[in-house]
């Protein structure tokens, strides 16, 4: 039967501050585990198909971000959220918490009065209690605000050997792990024609920092490793006070300046004595989108000053789609290249 070879996916597109974001809303198995980490781990091991399915060409790209709504596992959480892209899985991703909460709202995929709309949602990560405010037309979320995973600064001013000179790269978590190095230090211009060099640099600089010292978090053994590579430079907006660009999985770019690396930025702002708590940062990214941090409180993650930052963007649904997946198409796990 054509049932058994073609399966159905619905799922709910949105664009965040520069990035696709896409919502699975039905089709996919729910995952199983005792925490979000063990439910990841089962995906991979159970769902994988359909990640890369969706998140490949031809149904996604390169940069694609998708968010699978899950049953929580801590009784505080309204919902669980599980995070992929055309490489693999996130413990956390900023842009994705902001599409969910978008669609989960206009969409009536979760039900919570009130203005703002308070939720807590949990991630591999940890708890994010997130904020939207809802407009009157039509319960548009006009801004989504979040308070993200506590953010650390693991390893400062890692010595990494480029061609020609040596940067110092600091190592912070956000959610997950970055390496993050100014750009023009790393001597690459912090611009789109200089892209293809920075996805080469970025991916060598992940590596490198691997290879020179230990990436774990302290008190969550099962996140470890270096995510991506975030160059940071001067902004060219005057509302901007950084522009950023993060390189991660196999050379994927960031379209937002990325509401997790952005947390891992703050953590090294902080650490270096350069921002206060509470005052308010925006940061661009290449394709001229913005997201706003402000360092809420400082927290103490093991035996490491850390702090909780609150990222604020808005998102905006792009499309409800229904994909087809044939068993008999030789293109039915997608591709990249």
């Amino acid at each position: 039967m054509i049932a058994d070879v073609i399966r159905r996916i619905e799922t709910v597109d949105a664009h965040v501050a520069g990035q696709a974001a896409r919502l699975i809303a039905d089709g996919f198995p729910s995952p199983e585990g005792a925490t979000m980490l063990e439910k990841q781990t089962w995906l991979h091991e159970h769902g994988d198909t359909l990640r890369q399915a969706l998140m490949r060409e031809p149904r996604g790209h390169a940069g694609m971000t998708g968010v699978l709504l899950t049953a929580p596992c801590d009784p505080d959480a309204l919902a669980g959220l599980l995070f992929m892209h055309a490489d693999g899985y996130s413990a956390m991703s900023g842009h994705g918490v902001i599409a969910t909460a978008t669609i989960a709202l206009e969409r009536d995929l979760i039900g919570v009065p009130g203005d703002p709309v308070a939720m807590t949602l949990e991630s591999p990560a940890g708890l994010v209690r997130a904020e939207a405010r809802v407009g009157e037309a039509g319960g548009k979320v006009s801004s989504v605000s979040f308070e993200n995973v506590p953010s650390f600064v693991l390893h400062p001013a890692v010595p990494v050997p480029l061609d020609d000179r040596v940067a110092p790269v600091d190592v912070a978590f956000g959610g997950e792990f970055y390496a993050i190095v100014d750009s023009e230090t790393a001597g690459v211009p912090l611009r789109r024609e200089g892209i293809g060099r920075l996805r080469a640099l970025g991916l060598r600089i992940a590596r490198e920092v691997e290879r020179l010292v230990t990436v774990e978090h302290p008190d969550r053994p099962g996140l470890v490793g270096v995510h991506g590579t975030i160059f940071t430079g001067p902004p060219e907006r005057e509302d901007a006070a950084l522009r950023n660009l993060t390189v991660f999985a196999d050379g994927q770019v960031d379209r937002s300046p990325g509401g997790c690396g952005l947390s891992a930025v703050m953590a090294v702002l902080d650490a270096m004595q350069l921002i206060e708590v509470g005052f308010p940062l925006v940061h661009e990214s290449l394709a001229d989108t913005r997201l706003t941090a402000v360092v809420r409180r400082r927290v103490a993650v093991g035996e490491l000053d850390a702090v909780v930052p609150e990222i604020t963007g808005t998102a905006w649904i792009t499309g409800e789609h229904a994909f087809l997946i044939d068993d008999e198409d030789p293109m039915a796990e997608g591709f990249v290249f």
